[in-house]
């Protein structure tokens, strides 16, 4: 049982700063922030979760059968990731790529100390509750100098794992097995990497100043690293009350007011994207209706437009109650992994974007968040996100883009620029 103390903040951004900072000394780090978006679905603005005092680490197998049995023993929050490759836990389906990040498919860990905000009160809750203990790592977070750290300078050069010419070849196969009728939509990604070090603290902070999303994550995992600008929600779970919110979508941003005006209504009556966005949503409720009560799936936003620092992006709102006799981690494993990033139907678009991507997705396309004691979770969709392992000096960050009957494959090779602006600036400077 966790005991917990309440503190008003005099400068929330700034203690936000500080605090990540300051956690920089632990081997285990989850930080979820918000960046102030108005979100009528979230519960918190900023989650820190520190120190592990228990955790799980796994391969794919069997992975949420372990994951259920810890998160049930635990019985308390815990804080991680899954993998994009545990669906090989759920359907026949083999991950053979290239894969040189080598994170864990799926790692939880239940955090000694945790921090929980909302608007300007900050919650702190630690296992062994020690008021002193409290009182001295708020004293250390205080004294945290707000400066970029000081790391060596290197240029980084970025690559690409698909030429341009390979990725439109590999989008017309793509197009061929629509029109033969194997899919309707399948999400394609493409992976850019360097052979480089890098501050991940003074990366990250460098990525969320220029993308400001609202499911924004630091995780770190011993040598291992996620930097996010994640717009989108997977599912999140309150009571028996379940929301998930798919992006099928983007357009840029233009600094010109009157063309970013028309950018956003462009994406809002294009046909193509809005058959993306409407056909995923459809996966969403049949993904939803295992493990629903009868009748309870609803479409609450369809195609709703959501503008954000670098892009707009199209969000359609499902909600459902599930059923009271399923868990928590059923719940996860009947709708993972999310249909904004397989296609549809989901088992054939996963088992040919296996085919033609060229590397493992691993944390990529996954999800990050928490389970809470009560049962309840929240967890984004790995996307726009910089992967890291320090031990090995590897930079990941993949993109993609939904292939319909009426995707150009010239303009979808433009959608995955755009996707990866960010990323690109952050890491080259």
């Amino acid at each position: 049982m966790r005991q917990y103390k309440e503190i008003t903040l005099r400068s929330v951004d700034e203690f936000k700063v500080k605090l990540l900072a300051w956690a920089q000394q632990f081997e285990d780090i989850v930080w979820l922030d918000s960046n102030k978006h108005s979100q009528p679905h979230s519960t918190y603005d900023s989650i820190l979760a520190v120190d592990a005092f228990t955790s799980i680490q796994t391969d794919a197998i069997e992975g949420f059968k372990k994951l259920n049995e810890y998160q049930s023993i635990t019985n308390d929050w815990i804080f991680g990731y899954l993998s994009y490759d545990l669906k090989n836990d759920i359907e026949p389906i083999k991950s053979q790529n290239f894969d040189a990040l080598s994170f864990p498919d799926l790692c939880f860990f239940q955090p000694k100390k945790l921090f929980l905000i909302k608007g300007n009160l900050l919650e702190i809750r630690y296992l062994n509750f020690v008021s002193d203990e409290v009182d001295v790592d708020l004293k250390s977070v205080e004294k945290i100098l707000i400066e970029s750290q000081q790391f060596p300078k290197t240029k980084i050069k970025i690559e690409s794992r698909i030429p341009k010419d390979s990725y439109l070849k590999k989008v017309n196969t793509m197009l061929s097995h629509i029109q033969r009728g194997d899919i309707y939509e399948a999400n394609f990604c493409q992976e850019f990497y360097a052979n480089a070090n890098c501050n991940p603290l003074e990366t990250y902070l460098k990525l969320n100043k220029i993308a400001q999303t609202p499911f924004a994550t630091f995780l770190k995992n011993g040598d291992k690293f996620l930097l996010s600008s994640s717009p989108e929600r997977y599912l999140k779970k309150t009571g028996l009350e379940l929301t998930s919110q798919p992006i099928k979508g983007t357009s840029k941003r233009s600094d010109n007011s009157r063309e970013d005006v028309n950018l956003r209504s462009a994406l809002e009556n294009d046909p193509k994207e809005r058959s993306e966005n409407i056909m995923i949503v459809d996966l969403v409720r049949n993904d939803l209706s295992k493990i629903a009560q009868k009748g309870t799936v609803k479409v609450i936003e369809l195609c709703q437009i959501y503008s954000f620092k670098q892009v707009h992006h199209m969000i359609s709102t499902v909600q459902a109650t599930a059923l009271s006799t399923v868990s928590a981690v059923d719940i996860i494993s009947a709708t993972f992994p999310m249909g904004s990033m397989t296609g549809a139907p989901k088992i054939s678009a996963m088992n040919i974007i296996e085919t033609l991507e060229e590397t493992k997705r691993g944390l990529y396309s996954g999800a990050v968040g928490y389970f809470t004691p009560e049962g309840d979770f929240d967890f984004n969709v790995v996307i726009r996100s910089i992967l890291y392992n320090a031990s090995k000096a590897y930079i990941s960050f993949s993109v993609g883009s939904a292939i319909t009957s009426k995707s150009i494959p010239e303009k979808e090779y433009e959608e995955c620029l755009v996707k990866a602006k960010a990323m690109r600036s952050v890491l080259e400077n």
